[in-house]
């Protein structure tokens, strides 16, 4: 697999991360993430979810914290709407999405288009219709639904950002613990397949799905 090189256009480029839920933004890009503000310094990031209330708010706020601690600035913004019912709320979701306009990012992260989670389906759609000249990048949620695909876009992991990443979220999040899948082995399993997949020399990698994309020769 030929390698390339993300050229970003902006010296202190603009990221910015939507999440659905608490944890998703960590479980889907953290590794990428810490890649990128460690090999991009003064990356200014936009750190959005969409429901995060009570004890996940502050769990959301403690781990984006510490994801983002290399950033050149961090703006974490958590709304309150209600878990599992996104689709019945599309219309405020939709002004929240309006408001994020002026960031002007040069990449997107957000959830799968085919990911089965109804909350998760909002969020990309949004992104799509409020971010269509950028380039987005869509991530990965393993869980009950079996709905994981093949990726088109890998970002190879250092062993100190795979390590990191899985650190943060179970010390982050100790709601979520007593899940079955919410564990070291789900996450690390899931980067060491990606890693395979795309040949990645130290072994493991997050992948994404990109639907289209502009390549410069």
């Amino acid at each position: 697999m030929v390698p390339f090189r993300l050229a970003l256009a902006r010296r202190r480029p603009t990221i910015l991360c939507l999440g659905a839920h608490s944890d998703d933004i960590e479980i889907g890009c953290g590794g990428t993430l810490l890649r990128l503000l460690r090999e991009h310094p003064g990356t200014r990031v936009h750190w959005v979810v969409f429901s995060a209330t009570g004890r996940r708010a502050q769990e959301a706020r403690r781990s984006a914290a510490r994801f983002l601690r290399a950033a050149g600035s961090a703006d974490v913004q958590l709304h309150g709407f209600r878990d599992g019912f996104f689709p019945y709320e599309g219309a405020a979701i939709k002004d929240a999405f309006e408001a994020l306009k002026p960031v002007a990012p040069d990449v997107v992260f957000t959830h799968h288009g085919a990911d089965r989670h109804q909350d998760h389906q909002v969020v990309c759609g949004l992104t799509w219709n409020t971010f269509r000249d950028h380039l987005i990048l869509e991530y990965e949620i393993p869980k009950y639904d079996a709905d994981l695909g093949s990726p088109n876009v890998f970002v190879p992991l250092a062993a100190r950002e795979r390590r990191r990443k899985v650190a943060i979220l179970m010390s982050s999040f100790p709601s979520q613990r007593r899940k079955r899948w919410f564990s070291p082995l789900t996450f690390e399993g899931l980067m060491r397949l990606r890693g395979v997949e795309c040949a990645a020399r130290q072994g493991h990698a997050e992948g994404f799905h990109a639907r289209k994309l502009t390549v410069e020769l």
